[in-house]
């Protein structure tokens, strides 16, 4: 059987009577859209982060976009941001009219270089967006210090990083808004599409429930703004309301699994041989994924074939290399780390529910293929 980064199916076997009890609860409950499941799971999400609000939408690209929209971003407006990211962020960003600005993350943790951004600035520029990668928070007392000083936003992306804490403070918090997407590969993932922002504001998450609606609010089918049809599902708000019980569990489960890769991997990394995550002081990392890097990363993925294992890239292209991308103007070069990451980089196996013989199988081939190359 061949062994992929990510399978839910042991996760899905150990919940399974909890998940179909889920969907029970809605079917039988009267109403399938926007209804007590949808409402328990933002007052709980909410809750967890130690925020006012919680607005839950369709999918973690859109949950971006609207958050971007319910502060004013639009058209005419620069949002900073960066390439080693997932594209949907940057998707999210064009879809609210505005126009993505790159700079360059660190070679050390992969997150944005904040040092970079005080130059990036602009008067066009609408606010800063920091994606919190693989699992752990970027420096934000930099980026907060920006925003105070030139009136700016900070939308925080934390599509890989539920239950992240940096300096003791949760990922999400830290912003004016901040979305979450519930993929089912996510730290809490559902069993479909779904996302969420969370925001301290009022007036923004009076903004987002418009939004998310079509543009209307207490009236139905009077539209106040031109919003969309971003509805977080009934069921999936109910399975996430389960999962989000165990979250703390989750990310316990991603941490053992991290700890055993280092344990078993540590002695083959060095220069020119393999570079482990790293985790900045002051964070708490999550472990969305354990991304690895090798100067050989494209040999040893093949290699790993015969092995029947079958790993991923996060991420070979970045977005401003991208030819949907290409009207942005970024030469190759223009972000050099991004781009020599893009080359090295690579994803094993993780997830709480990862079978010790699975990542077994990982570590003993992933050496023997290490010690050949």
């Amino acid at each position: 059987m061949t062994t992929y980064v990510w399978n839910y199916l042991p996760e899905y076997e150990k919940e399974r009577a909890e998940i179909l009890d889920a969907v029970e609860t809605v079917f039988s409950s009267g109403q399938l859209v926007l209804g007590a499941s949808v409402r328990g799971f933002e007052e709980e999400f909410a809750a967890y982060h130690g925020v006012r609000h919680c607005t839950g939408v369709d999918n973690g690209t859109n949950a971006v976009k609207l958050a971007l929209q319910s502060i004013g971003v639009g058209p005419g407006d620069e949002v900073i941001t960066v390439s080693n990211t997932a594209a949907p962020t940057v998707i999210a960003i064009d879809g609210a009219g505005a126009t993505p600005v790159f700079v360059d993350v660190k070679a050390d943790d992969y997150l944005m270089d904040v040092d970079q951004v005080a130059a990036a600035i602009t008067p066009r520029t609408k606010a800063l967006l920091p994606v919190h990668l693989y699992g752990q928070c970027v420096d934000m007392a930099p980026l907060e210090a920006l925003a105070a000083e030139h009136g700016l936003a900070v939308v925080e992306d934390c599509a890989q990083a539920h239950g992240a804490r940096h300096h003791g403070r949760l990922a999400g918090t830290m912003g004016d808004v901040a979305a979450f997407s519930f993929y089912p590969t996510k730290v809490l993932g559902a069993y479909g599409d779904g996302g969420a922002v969370v925001t301290n504001s009022d007036e923004a998450d009076s903004a987002l429930r418009r939004l998310r609606y079509y543009g209307m609010e207490k009236v139905y089918y009077v539209v106040q703004t031109p919003g969309h049809n971003s509805r977080l599902d009934e069921v999936q708000a109910e399975i996430l309301r389960r999962k989000l019980t165990r979250l703390d569990e989750y990310v316990d489960g991603r941490r053992a699994v991290a700890r055993r890769y280092e344990e078993a991997l540590g002695d083959l990394t060095g220069p020119g041989g393999l570079t482990l995550p790293a985790t900045n002081a002051g964070n708490e990392h999550v472990y969305y994924v354990y991304v690895v890097r090798h100067p050989k990363r494209d040999e040893i993925i093949e290699r790993l074939k015969a092995y029947d294992i079958s790993l991923n890239i996060s991420y070979p292209w970045p977005v401003h290399t991208m030819t949907g991308f290409a009207h942005l103007g970024y030469a190759k070069g223009s972000l050099p780390v991004t781009e020599a990451l893009a080359d090295e980089i690579f994803s094993l196996p993780m997830y709480p529910s990862l079978p010790l013989d699975v990542q077994d199988k990982v570590i003993s081939a992933l050496r023997d293929v290490l010690t050949t190359v």
